[in-house]
């Protein structure tokens, strides 16, 4: 696939204990499934061959001399591929019997894997059978289905795009599983065979480790676990499929079928990629790393163009469900607690506000407030001034100065319009003409007000502006880009409206909730155009910029997943669809990638404010960019596309 995408599949066949011609052939129909899936490397469950529940069959010469020529039958099967598939089976080498990953491409056996960790508890104590693959060390390759063969437990597979490394089960629960070992020495993606039972609370329990281990190897990690078919004599096993992606599980199978089962979905390798670029732990651990693993170089695998499978968020800064209320409530903490200690550090009891009635200062006023309830501080310490100019209609100014009287903080009403239109006189601009110069100076009366109020008032100016307007650039410079602490710098527009609309219904009665639920559902504007004639909100934000819900997405994967201009492109056309057509994505996107190059300057002096999420543009931390940097690799890739 294109755009760094990378289709795997995890494979649950069908199983009948000891029948090898019987698994094998399920093996070959699942194998062909995945070949018309696109799938470029698929996983099968831990000893599928024989079947993992054979006992003490699994010594019996009949059973092992089948399982080898289930393997040959099946690398004929899948000989006119060049998908790679990895089956398991029990191979007896050296006077031991090991538990096998075969790794089969276009009929060739292109390694065989041991498993490292034989467990010896529960009903199915492999050290019955098995020896531990961690001590073989063999300087030559075995013959095994009519072929020669390298065998060894840490191997990594290179097709020329990407590079994976294999496990089994017990493997990954070990305190070290070789899987980081693999990782390390460059595997981005980890297939693990298994052979799981089912007990109540071990799938979550299960999920979280796949999920943890991806994220710790920053990988794509694919597990595959026998299901039905498999004895019942004393366990169950349900099959599992699941595919995680950096500490996402991003697919799942379901379990407990009757029917086999293929799970396809892709992996993200450009984000991996960036991921492992930006972390020097990673790097680090490299450093001295033992055991060594041994490389293999498969055939090319055919690029094919397939269907994107997976889905993306169309708002992947706000987090769905369940999820919402722990994250809304946490946010809103991390905020209180950043403001307390400034607070604190400066022995400030006293905050202004600029209240517009809008979105960002209305979530800004609710941090504050959540802040000095914390801190015991009477909640007349927080200064809240509207400051009403030109543009400024009756909605977002009622709205104001009822959420100011009702939440108990100390009101103030400043007009601008004579400040400002002294300031137009001083600098001979005509107060018809509205353009930047008009917009601008009402923005810096604002903060000039607020600084001097702060000044008179021995307080601190706290900034409303959100991460989305940063990385747009659609503040002012020096004007309500500048604060004293900046609140809302590490949060999303469309997180904002969340927040805002979270605290409504969760923390206030009636009364202020229904003036919170109509801030949310305000138009967004900086309100700095005369009005329409009918009063209503003439300079709308995402007229002029693009839809935030845009913005927001262009911003996580641009920052956070390091994607291309033309894999963003991608995506958002698959997520958008029927909501934007592609001519208006790539308009918004060129608006986007032009506006964060020539806006940087104001993100380079940016006033102190709390990281909340994994994105965030502070040039002391996450992003530090060149104020001068040039725009026009992306560009040019926007304009192509």
């Amino acid at each position: 696939m294109k755009h760094g995408f990378i289709k795997v599949g995890a494979a649950i066949p069908l199983v009948s204990v000891a029948d090898t011609k019987y698994n094998t052939e399920q093996l070959i129909a699942m194998a062909h499934r995945a070949h018309e899936e696109g799938a470029e490397v698929t996983v099968f469950p831990e000893l599928c061959i024989t079947g993992y529940t054979c006992g003490d069959l699994l010594t019996q010469q009949t059973l092992l001399q089948e399982a080898e020529n289930g393997v040959a039958r099946f690398a004929e099967a899948t000989k006119g591929y060049d998908n790679i598939y990895i089956i398991g089976a029990p191979i007896y080498v050296c006077g031991a019997l090991y538990n096998c990953a075969l790794v089969v491409q276009q009929g060739r056996i292109l390694g065989i894997v041991p498993k490292c960790y034989i467990p010896n508890y529960g009903e199915f104590n492999e050290r019955r059978w098995f020896s531990t693959g961690y001590n073989l060390r063999m300087e030559d390759d075995i013959h095994y289905a009519g072929q020669k063969v390298h065998i060894g437990s840490y191997q990594i597979f290179h097709t020329g795009r990407y590079a994976f490394g294999v496990e089994i089960c017990e493997d990954l629960w070990s305190v070290t599983p070789p899987s980081s070992a693999l990782a390390l020495q460059g595997a981005e993606i980890i297939f693990n065979l298994s052979a799981s039972d089912e007990v109540t609370g071990k799938h979550e329990y299960l999920r979280s480790l796949i999920a943890q281990q991806s994220a710790r190897c920053m990988a794509g990690y694919v597990y595959s676990s026998c299901g039905y078919g498999e004895s019942t004599t004393d366990l169950v096993f349900a099959g599992n499929a699941l595919i995680a992606e950096n500490g996402t599980m991003i697919a799942m199978g379901e379990r407990f079928r009757f029917d086999a089962q293929l799970v396809c979905t892709e992996i993200d390798l450009d984000k991996l990629r960036m991921e492992r670029r930006g972390n020097t732990t990673f790097a680090t651990a490299q450093a001295d790393l033992f055991p060594k693993a041994t490389h293999v170089h498969t055939r090319a695998i055919t690029e094919k163009e397939c269907a994107l499978s997976r889905t993306y968020s169309p708002l992947p800064f706000v987090p769905s469900g369940n999820e919402l209320d722990a994250h809304c409530n946490e946010i809103l903490n991390i905020q209180v607690a950043g403001l307390a200690k400034r607070l604190t550090h400066i022995h400030c009891s006293k905050a202004v506000i600029g209240i517009s009635g809008g979105l960002d200062s209305t979530l800004a006023l609710l941090a504050t407030v959540r802040t000095f309830d914390r801190l015991s501080l009477p909640r007349k310490g927080i200064i809240g001034i509207t400051m009403p100019g030109f543009g400024t209609t009756d909605r977002t100014y009622q709205n104001a100065l009822a959420l100011m009287q009702l939440l108990g903080i100390t009101l103030r009403e400043i007009s601008i319009k004579d400040a400002c239109i002294q300031h137009f006189k001083d600098i001979e601009h005509d107060i018809t003409i509205h353009d930047t110069t008009y917009e601008n100076s009402q923005a810096r009366e604002r903060t000039q007000l607020l600084m001097d109020v702060a000044n008179r008032e021995n307080a601190i100016v706290i900034g409303t502006g959100d991460l989305s307007e940063l990385a747009l650039g659609w503040a002012t410079y020096n004007g309500d880009h500048m604060s004293m602490y900046g609140l809302n710098a590490g949060i999303p527009k469309t997180l904002v409206r969340h927040l805002v609309a979270w605290e409504a219904t969760h923390t206030y009665d009636a009364e202020i909730r229904d003036i919170l639920l109509d801030v949310v559902n305000t138009p967004i504007s900086p309100e700095l155009i005369p009005a329409k004639d009918d009063g209503t909100i003439k300079q709308k934000t995402e007229d002029l910029v693009g839809p935030y819900e845009l913005h927001d997405f262009f911003i996580y994967h641009f920052l956070r997943s390091g994607y291309t201009p033309s894999k963003i492109y991608y995506i958002a056309c698959k997520t958008f669809e029927g909501s934007y057509d592609k001519a208006t994505i790539k308009k918004w996107l060129t608006t986007f990638f032009r506006r964060f190059f020539q806006q940087q300057f104001k993100r380079s002096c940016l006033p102190d404010g709390p990281k909340v999420g994994s994105v965030s543009l502070s040039p002391r931390g996450d992003w530090r960019m060149p104020s001068d940097a040039s725009a026009a690799l992306w560009l040019e890739e926007c304009e192509r596309l």
